[in-house]
């Protein structure tokens, strides 16, 4: 290994440091699981070092995104199902995993179970009325990706070009604006989907022209230039959310767990009471929310009541 690559490989693996999570996921996974459907985007806020980064430059908590594809059943073309078998690197048993595909830092693109983002705060991008063999066909084109390296030079000029200030013209010696048509040879999250929902030209946020008659037309966008909020930002998705405590029920709201002693929180730990002047009253440390809530859930506390018909959730394909 050279001393280049040495370099390159000490900065990816600090750039992957992750921090531990700061409290509990808002995100009901195993709801999100049930309901996830094949060419969803799932939005992930990372907790790596390059995360942080990322949500600081481009002022969004989602920092990378990975395309759904459904499990191995769902894919049409047995070639491609080969191709993805080849690929695959979860720990879950193909037949019942259910599958991303997804370019990460340092390891390139390659294809996992969902489950591995279990514990982690997501959302669901999903975009409306695709055809069945529009699925396919953005399937095959992320799926032709695997194996493809990470561009990491793609990530820091697209955090040069977001970055508000510079010294030098953003676009000096930019692999943004590099035409490259026809190469694959390295990636990033957000311009993989971009571009796959590009070939079907399905809109993300495209330039719109409106000429003098009122008329519009549209043209794609550079897809090295998105970042994961893009998805979030598009007036083409949906936006699906599943909470950890969710409001089904009308004024569900009113029956969540509440602390009643008026306590507010900086983060898990870093919580105070304010007195009337405007003061700190105390400062109650984490060990005393554990034992209040410790204390709390010796109490039987009435749980809404369910309605027996209501339909339940069942696993999508």
């Amino acid at each position: 290994m050279g001393v280049r690559a040495w370099l390159l490989a000490r900065l990816v693996n600090w750039l992957n440091a992750e921090q531990p999570f700061d409290g509990e996921p808002p995100c009901d996974f195993d709801r999100l699981s049930l309901e996830i459907r094949p060419c969803d985007v799932v939005l992930v806020e990372g907790r790596t070092r390059v995360s942080n980064i990322i949500k600081t430059i481009s002022t969004s908590p989602w920092t990378h995104s990975a395309l759904y594809i459904g499990r191995l059943s769902d894919v049409a073309d047995s070639k491609l199902r080969a191709l993805i078998q080849r690929h695959y690197t979860g720990s879950v048993a193909l037949s019942q995993a259910q599958l991303i595909i997804e370019p990460l830092l340092g390891r390139g693109t390659l294809v996992r179970e969902l489950d591995v983002y279990r514990g982690e705060h997501l959302r669901i991008c999903r975009a409306k009325g695709l055809t069945e063999q529009d699925i396919q066909t953005v399937i095959a084109g992320a799926a032709a990706h695997l194996g493809v390296d990470y561009d990491i030079r793609q990530m820091f000029d697209l955090a040069r070009f977001l970055f508000p200030f510079g010294l030098v013209p953003k676009r000096w010696r930019s692999s943004l604006f590099e035409h490259r048509a026809g190469e694959l040879t390295k990636t990033v999250c957000s311009s993989m989907i971009a571009e796959v929902f590009a070939s079907i030209h399905y809109p993300v946020l495209p330039v719109i022209h409106k000429d003098e008659g009122g008329g519009f037309r549209l043209y794609k966008r550079n897809t090295r230039l998105y970042t994961p909020s893009d998805f979030d930002y598009s007036p083409y998705f949906e936006i699906i959310k599943y909470p950890i405590l969710g409001f089904d029920d009308v004024a569900m709201y009113r029956q969540l767990p509440w602390d009643e002693e008026g306590l507010v929180c900086n983060t898990l730990g870093d919580c105070y009471i304010p007195s009337g002047d405007g003061g700190l009253e105390r400062l109650i440390a984490r060990q005393q929310m554990d034992s209040d809530l410790k204390h709390d859930s010796d109490i039987d506390v009435p749980l809404p009541q369910v309605d027996d018909d209501r339909p339940t959730l069942r696993p999508r394909a």
